[in-house]
């Protein structure tokens, strides 16, 4: 048995799985009905404890952690679970799919995550909706709670847990050198710069399979001061707040000034609207899922016929009321109205911030690579 403490005090017990440890972050929920081995490989995760709504979550176990010829996972969006819980109403205890070698129980076991299944996750997606992303703890085998089921109040009981937001997450999932990657086919395409801020591995697939060598950056590269040769900059996905990545903004900023093309990703689109001098803010509970509807936003400003449904993580977002003259805001959420992406009058820069890489999730604005080649191939 094991208990999911909320920072006010708010109790949800259920049976454990996944590792028999406790364990404190920011909790979160994901509307996904599939791709949980890719969400808990995702580095955008890290710190949180993250909530599956739909109720039936590893039916069709978990794939190979085996590396590819690049050298990194084959399946998985990195080579390691970032939450630091899972919640879900239902886990499945048999899995059955080809590609399948563990079950989810074992697999969290392995690294050491824990888990808490048979809470009513509803009741707990309807709180965090209702009062924001709350911290959480869950302790295994609660003595004063154990045999209840129902959700428990106890005012008393508030819990203090450092909040992950406010540590450097960034730097705690970026590599630690420079890594290039080549792509297989022999005529190079384009060479980008990738500053590594929590990438996922779809990202160098995306790049790979379309002939750009790829430069993987530390989070903190001085790029302006290296001998690089690159194309063209990007900026990746990640976890935390933005504001925390003082040394990515600095760089990127520079490569704006420079004139050198710009694409990020989620946490790269707030960090490309803090280096050009844009604010940031913190949603309420966020956008995470593979559902998220986004309109695109014509140049005059008006709302486009255009929609595309998107992968989401994050839980950030850019005020695009704060963006300088020559920028606007490129793509909306349709369900929220906040800022989805901005691009700059040149068509040089611009950043997004699902994922157009998905996985999991939809493939509507997978072009947006080819967008940004075409613009680095054309200088």
């Amino acid at each position: 048995m094991a208990t999911l403490i909320l920072s006010d005090g708010t109790r949800f017990t259920g049976d454990a799985f996944g590792a028999k440890v406790e364990s404190s972050g920011e909790v979160v929920f994901n509307t996904g009905m599939v791709g949980y081995p890719e969400s808990l490989t995702d580095p955008s995760y890290r710190g949180q404890i993250l909530t599956f709504t739909y109720p039936l979550i590893g039916n069709y176990g978990v794939p190979s952690e085996e590396k590819n010829e690049e050298g990194f996972a084959k399946n998985l969006e990195s080579e390691t679970v970032h939450v630091r819980g899972v919640i879900v109403g239902q886990l499945s205890e048999e899995f059955s799919h080809h590609k399948a070698v563990s079950s989810l129980h074992n697999w969290l076991e392995h690294h050491k995550v824990p888990g808490i299944t048979g809470i009513d996750t509803r009741a707990l997606t309807k709180k965090l909706r209702e009062h924001g992303v709350m911290l959480g703890r869950i302790v295994q085998d609660d003595s004063e709670i154990r045999g209840q089921r129902s959700e428990v109040r106890d005012q008393k009981s508030e819990i203090s847990i450092a909040d992950p937001n406010l540590q450097n997450l960034v730097a705690e999932v970026s590599v630690r050198e420079v890594k290039t990657y080549e792509p297989k086919q022999k005529d190079i395409v384009a060479t980008v710069a990738c500053f590594d801020c929590g990438m996922k591995n779809n990202i160098l697939r995306s790049f790979l399979r379309r002939g750009v060598r790829v430069h993987r950056l530390p989070w903190n590269f001085d790029l302006a001061g290296s001998d690089l040769t690159y194309d063209a900059v990007f900026v990746s996905n990640g976890p935390g707040d933005p504001k925390m990545c003082r040394e990515t903004i600095e760089q990127v900023k520079r490569a704006v000034e420079k004139k050198i093309p710009t694409f990020g990703i989620c946490l790269g689109n707030q960090l490309l609207a803090l280096a050009i001098g844009g604010d940031t803010y913190k949603l309420k509970y966020g956008h995470r899922g593979a559902n998220q509807p986004c309109i695109e936003i014509g140049a005059d400003g008006e709302p486009s016929q255009k929609c595309i449904i998107t992968s989401q993580n994050h839980g950030f977002a850019v005020d695009e009321q704060t963006l300088p003259q020559g920028w606007r805001a490129w793509f909306k959420n349709a369900n929220d109205g906040t800022n989805e992406g901005i691009m700059h009058e040149s068509g040089k820069f611009f950043s997004v911030q699902f994922h157009p890489e998905a996985t999991p999730g939809p493939e509507d604005a997978n072009y947006l690579f080819d967008e940004f080649l075409t613009v680095v191939k054309s200088g």
